[in-house]
């Protein structure tokens, strides 16, 4: 099936990547967005296949891992997360890279694909608390094109780091383009 959806999306519907996935580097965290549309799902599978890094995770929320839905998001690389307020989601993720030798997992910033006027900072702090460098990829609709940006560890300038992170984001047009992201990051 990912393979068919690859070449959907990469021959028949004219989708291009730009940059390079990292394969010499064991652990990491791709921050993908913006993330406006279930079809980010398929997208990112189709990159996922495309450029044979299969082994790139992703996390959901706990409530879709429930059978028969949970045997096909465990198949592709799916971790549950508890995103309740009782339950420390950065920990739980933290505790995820800390258990592999190699582990890359991708996320979207804005935790949800409604418009959100900030973006999430618990990628920042688990690559910050894993000490592992964050990969920064755009989905750009409007130019049907994927962009993987060189990996990067952030520095001791908080501020700094996140000006970096969402001004990459906010020219890229998601599926619905009136909640890609415009604003700036939380915290």
């Amino acid at each position: 099936m990912q393979q068919l959806l690859a070449w959907w999306m990469f021959t028949v519907r004219g989708w291009r990547i730009e940059g390079r996935f990292p394969f010499e580097i064991k652990k990491s965290i791709l921050v993908v967005a913006p993330h406006t549309h279930y079809l980010d799902f398929f997208l990112g599978l189709a990159v996922r296949k495309k450029m044979k890094i299969e082994f790139v995770h992703f996390l959901g929320k706990k409530e879709l891992f429930v059978p028969p839905f949970s045997w096909i998001l465990n198949a592709l690389g799916g971790y549950p997360v508890d995103r309740s307020k009782n339950n420390n989601m950065v920990d739980q993720v933290v505790a995820l890279f800390n258990q592999k030798d190699r582990f890359h997992i991708a996320l979207s910033p804005e935790g949800t694909r409604k418009k959100v006027s900030r973006l999430k900072t618990g990628f920042y702090h688990i690559a910050k608390k894993a000490n592992i460098p964050i990969i920064l990829v755009g989905f750009d609709v409007s130019h049907k094109k994927v962009i993987f940006l060189d990996p990067f560890y952030l520095s001791d300038d908080e501020k700094a780091d996140k000006q970096k992170i969402v001004a990459f984001f906010k020219g890229l047009k998601g599926f619905i383009p009136e909640y890609s992201i415009t604003e700036d990051i939380e915290g």
